[in-house]
């Protein structure tokens, strides 16, 4: 597959340099995106679009419905930090789910181990981070199931972690729906990402 390079986030001048990542916790507040990365904080300053916010709200109400009405685990979004191993960077994904059998891993600040679901909305400036080295990093510490979502071609990839840890690229139906491994039960029709059906619709129609 084809990378294209984007600018990425980098170490800006209000950035504090090196630091542990139990140091850059105690930096960053719930309105930083920034993350942890070989020592230092990167912070993203570029601004996010609006369709990048409508992708993003529809999938938290959506995913965020079906998660607690079956009782499935917790669901967080940004600015909530992952850290899948101890030699991986610090992650602020968009929205990340965490299965009850893996409760253990959540912190206050922070998921400490591999979420079981992430999903990462691509804007211009992340697409070679959430389709590059996140996924790289994704993969290596164990995060079951990560969606790619890019609203600015209508394009969205799925990868499930198979038995050898590798992410395998997930198919949709014939209907083009994708079903879900980490969130059993939940089928996404793909197109409702760039169509944004009203929200309860959607919810009862994934049986929410």
């Amino acid at each position: 597959m084809a990378i294209e390079t984007m600018p990425q986030a980098a170490t800006s001048p209000d950035s504090p340099g090196k630091m542990t990542f139990e140091e850059f916790l105690d930096w960053a507040d719930e309105d930083t995106r920034a993350e942890w990365v070989n020592g230092e904080v990167e912070i993203d300053m570029s601004p996010v679009s609006d369709e990048h916010q409508t992708v993003g709200a529809f999938l938290i109400l959506l995913l965020g419905t079906f998660i607690h009405t079956r009782s499935l685990g917790v669901f967080r979004y940004e600015s909530f930090q992952m850290r899948t191993a101890p030699d991986l960077p610090g992650r602020q994904p968009d929205i990340l789910f965490v299965a009850n059998d893996h409760l253990d891993r959540l912190k206050e600040l922070y998921l400490d181990g591999p979420a079981d679901l992430v999903v990462e909305i691509v804007s211009p400036t992340s697409v070679a981070r959430d389709r590059g080295e996140k996924f790289d990093e994704y993969e290596r510490g164990g995060v079951r199931e990560y969606w790619i979502i890019d609203p600015q071609r209508k394009r969205a990839e799925f990868h499930i972690l198979d038995a050898g840890g590798v992410y395998r690229a997930a198919a949709v139906d014939g209907e083009g729906r994708f079903h879900s491994v980490a969130l059993p039960g939940f089928v996404l029709p793909v197109a409702w990402l760039w169509e944004n059906p009203p929200i309860a619709e959607a919810v009862q129609a994934v049986g929410a």
